[in-house]
């Protein structure tokens, strides 16, 4: 079955498919027509008869390149065929008669139709089908018009076929066309959402390495003081200032790593000092409850003490997924769980029963205003400090967004906030 299918997947190229239509056509004008009524006054076939077969057929094979000196080429081998009678007419005494050459001039109108432009088109729609309409009137005296009526029929009838295949695929492009560029335009979107939303995350990393530094020239101010009348003191002085500076290190290269653009204005809005951290939580919890969000809230395991821009991260994905909820869901119900594993990782999780019957979503902003880039920025903000980020629909109805942030570097224990 596989093979089928890939058999099945493979594109046959045009050349080959002109071909095969062409042979088609020769095979069938090459019947020798038996006896009836049909048949009646016919020359018998002969070496004439074979290349006037032939050059009714044989030049649809390129007709891809040429298609109106094949139409032309065409019409006249099958008029040629008519007028020595090897074919019958196609109206006459014995009725109508639509055989394979005639056959083969409609195919040939019909491909001219489908791959010329709108002036070669309009050439054998107005000058090509009335000649042939007229040839035929000629060619059957007893008979004029009803000749010259079924080739018109039948020739009109294959050109706006082939018109209306030609207008159908011009649409279909012009739609694929209009898709691309709505998924170019889609993805430039998040690509600039991602620039703007790493610049900001680079800029809040920035004033905690700056707050760590300026703490760190303080704090060896104040050991120098104390050197000589307190060694203790300076000691434990010099401490603080190593992981410090370790910290300062450890968020200087998420800054590098994260920093993108050095263009933005001084006076940029999005440009905000880095204030909550996770020990704001609760507080962020009572503001949504407020604003009509029924929270449950947990905290698990030890807490570890972590790097600021990692508690800033962590929290800035509890505020946008609170916010995604009041703005989606409206007053419903969530579940936020704070878990310290014992293996170093945190791990936040933030769930919801999506919208109850009866409560939509307030018409104004929510109460935790977010960062306005949604799971982008919340992705980013969690790529920042090394973790991973998942976000989706319950299969019972809600949303969750679960986060997981590796704890590194020292991992003094310290009571949690709750």
């Amino acid at each position: 079955m596989s093979y089928v299918d890939s058999i099945a997947r493979r594109r046959v190229p045009p050349a080959a498919v002109d071909v095969a239509l062409a042979l088609l056509v020769v095979a069938g004008g090459l019947a020798v027509p038996g006896d009836g009524p049909d048949t009646a006054g016919l020359r018998e076939p002969d070496l004439w008869r074979i290349l006037l077969v032939l050059l009714s057929g044989m030049p649809l094979a390129v007709h891809r390149r040429w298609p109106l000196p094949v139409l032309l080429v065409v019409s006249i081998a099958v008029g040629a065929l008519q007028a020595w009678h090897y074919l019958p007419p196609p109206a006459g005494p014995q009725g109508t008669y639509i055989g394979v050459p005639y056959l083969a001039m409609a195919v040939a109108v019909f491909l001219t139709a489908v791959r010329t432009p709108r002036r070669p088109a309009h050439i054998t729609a107005l000058v090509v089908i009335p000649s042939v309409a007229v040839a035929e009137a000629l060619m059957v005296p007893g008979h004029r018009m009803a000749a010259a009526v079924t080739m018109t029929i039948l020739l009109v009838a294959a050109w706006a076929l082939g018109r209306l295949s030609r207008a159908r695929k011009a649409m279909a492009r012009e739609a694929l066309d209009r898709a691309a560029a709505l998924e170019r335009e889609q993805a430039a979107n998040a690509r600039a959402a991602v620039t703007r939303e790493r610049t900001r995350i680079a800029r809040e990393l920035h004033d905690i390495v700056a707050h760590n530094v300026s703490l760190m020239v303080v704090q060896t101010i104040a050991a120098d003081r104390v050197q000589d009348r307190d060694g203790a003191k300076a000691h434990e002085l010099h401490r603080t200032i190593e992981q410090t500076g370790r910290a300062a290190v450890t968020e200087l290269r998420r800054l590098l790593d994260l920093l993108r653009t050095d263009d933005q204005e001084e006076e940029d809005p999005t440009r905000e000092p880095p204030q909550p951290t996770l020990r704001e939580i609760p507080r962020l919890v009572e503001t949504v409850r407020a604003a009509g969000l029924d929270v449950e809230f947990s905290v698990t395991g030890d807490a570890a003490t972590l790097p600021e821009g990692t508690e800033l991260a962590a929290y800035r994905v509890v505020q946008e997924a609170f916010t995604n909820t009041l703005k989606h869901a409206g007053h419903t119900r969530a579940r936020l769980s704070i878990t310290w594993e014992p293996d170093l990782q945190l791990t936040v999780k933030i769930c919801d029963d999506g919208r109850q019957p009866g409560h939509d979503p307030p018409s104004g902003p929510p109460a935790a205003a977010g960062t306005g880039h949604g799971l982008i920025g919340m992705r980013e903000r969690i790529a920042a400090v090394g973790g991973t980020l998942h976000a989706g629909e319950r299969p019972g109805g809600g949303y969750c967004v679960h986060a997981t942030i590796p704890v590194s570097g020292p991992h003094d224990r310290r009571k949690r906030a709750t």
